[in-house]
């Protein structure tokens, strides 16, 4: 097992940042599940895996792609407060550009939180989807906390940015989408009922708590019937509702 050279302390370092990591077009990983998937699915994608001293026996030791880091050292670039010892320096995949993938779009509009941004991923991928994308002042799905939240799930889709939820809904239909559906907690079509909700459609989840911001003309409203009369339910949950809705009409 090789040491941690110096330009690979000063790359994960500045991974750190949005700015390094657009600027590297590579991204941090941290955590033992979270790299372990990330090794199975998509290797090809792993530069290097930094290893403290607790961690460097989760691995083959002859992986060249190791890289012992002193513990003092690894807690100083660490993006955790206990630390599993592991951090793997990933490449980002460039971003989708060709026609859309599966049978509708899911897209997030200013989703400015990493645990539900990989909640979504995660649910995203679970129910068989592969599209998601997501509008200016959205959570980098590349930052340490939506790697780790995700689990390295979003290296699977296909993720597209857009400066406003209009240029995205424009593409959208450009590419063949149908109809902009924005989910809504308070009013709109049923989504259990509303029949063509999954029929070649962007699908759009709002931040919390302020829902969607962005504005579509021609976007319908779909709600989760809520009979508990609750006045939401967080973005990950109705993601995962909505996602999970579309499997059972396909299953049923």
């Amino acid at each position: 097992m090789m040491d941690l050279s110096r330009r690979e302390l000063a790359l994960l370092r500045v991974l750190a940042t949005r700015g390094g990591r657009k600027k590297s077009g590579c991204c941090r990983c941290e955590g033992l599940r979270a790299v372990r998937e990330l090794l199975h699915f998509y290797p090809e994608r792993v530069q290097f895996i930094a290893v403290s001293s607790k961690a460097a026996g989760e691995f083959p030791a002859d992986d060249p792609r190791l890289r012992l880091v002193p513990d003092g050292v690894f807690e100083e670039i660490s993006g955790t407060v206990n630390s599993q010892g592991v951090i793997a320096v990933a490449q980002v995949p460039a971003e989708k550009t060709g026609e859309v993938e599966g049978d509708f779009v899911l897209a997030l509009d200013q989703l400015g939180d990493p645990g539900n941004f990989g909640t979504i991923a995660r649910s995203l991928r679970a129910s068989g989807q592969k599209e998601l994308w997501y509008t200016k002042g959205s959570i980098d799905p590349w930052g340490d906390k939506a790697v780790r939240s995700g689990m390295g799930v979003q290296f699977g889709l296909n993720l597209r940015r857009f400066d406003t939820l209009g240029s995205l809904a424009e593409c959208g239909l450009a590419k063949g989408m149908k109809n902009v559906f924005i989910a809504d907690p308070h009013q709109g079509e049923n989504c259990f009922t509303c029949g063509d909700l999954f029929d070649r459609s962007i699908i759009v989840i709002g931040g919390e708590p302020n829902g969607v911001m962005g504005a579509y003309p021609d976007a319908r409203r779909v709600i989760i019937p809520m009979p508990g009369n609750y006045e939401s339910i967080n973005a990950a949950q109705a993601a995962t509702v909505l996602l999970f809705e579309a499997v059972r009409r396909k299953t049923v």
